[in-house]
């Protein structure tokens, strides 16, 4: 049984940590990082992923492929927390000598691939996912995206790719926080009806709250076990900048940067 108290602590406190993390290193995506936070949480505190921090390459790993990496600073509370590099490392990021930079890439202890360029980590995780069926590894691959990849072509031959070799070890979530870098979805390319995109091409969808800690919660240990030879799509609908009025508010918050007169007071409304 899931501790959602605990869970919730820890979203808490990964939400304050990525702010922190900006207050030192501005360059970072603040807002895309914060509408991931519940979904990381979940995955790595609530015994859905496998993992070994002091051997981050083991074989019976479950694969994570991040594709929005400007949007998964949030990970770097997280891996330090579980022991993946000294927590003292996060005051450093993007200084001269840290391996933590705006960005993060597989120098970080903990990222599978480099995540620079969206679009790619759903064909990555499909190919990943085919080596360990005929490999004969009975480990699943999870797949990170953001909604505005899925205007990428690239996206949905991956799509096709998956549900046509049965890769029902791929688990792909979807942070569906409705912005992209420059608007809002519906207005540049809109994707709904998302799931029913998804079922047609014949992967089983489910939708919940992307910060509802217990609806994701359920949903991906009900993915995670589920038998059936079809890929699997959690959509989790989010709020890009989720907790910070200035950018849930701002359709441009993808590139804002908060003043450090932002920060502290949203820190200190945190506590």
């Amino acid at each position: 049984m899931a501790n959602f108290d605990f869970l919730e602590k820890k979203s808490k406190w990964v939400r304050t940590e990525t702010l922190k993390l900006h207050k030192f290193a501005p360059g970072t995506r603040i807002a895309s990082s914060l509408s991931a936070v519940e979904i990381l949480v979940v995955l790595y505190y609530d015994n859905i992923l496998d993992y070994d921090p002091k051997n981050v390459l083991w074989e019976q790993r479950n694969r994570f492929i991040i594709s929005k990496g400007h949007g998964s600073v949030s990970m770097y509370p997280i891996l330090a927390d579980l022991g993946f590099f000294d927590l003292a490392e996060l005051g450093r990021i993007s200084t001269e000598n840290s391996f933590l930079g705006n960005i993060p890439d597989t120098g970080v202890p903990g990222f599978e691939t480099i995540n620079g360029s969206v679009g790619h980590g759903l064909g990555i995780g499909c190919g990943v996912a085919l080596a360990l069926k005929r490999k004969g590894i009975d480990k699943k691959v999870f797949v990170l995206s953001g909604d505005g990849e899925l205007n990428e072509g690239a996206v949905w031959e991956a799509v096709m790719f998956a549900s046509f070799h049965n890769l029902n070890n791929l688990i792909l979530i979807i942070d569906n926080n409705k912005l992209s870098m420059l608007g809002y979805q519906k207005d540049i390319l809109g994707m709904e009806p998302l799931k029913h995109k998804f079922t047609t091409f014949k992967w089983k969808a489910e939708c919940v709250n992307g910060h509802n800690i217990k609806q994701l919660s359920e949903a991906l240990h009900r993915l995670n076990r589920d038998t059936s030879d079809q890929p699997k799509v959690l959509i989790a609908n989010t709020i890009k900048g989720k907790g910070i009025p200035e950018l849930e508010n701002d359709e441009l918050c993808h590139v804002r940067v908060l003043t450090e007169e932002e920060i502290n007071r949203t820190l200190q409304k945190w506590q």
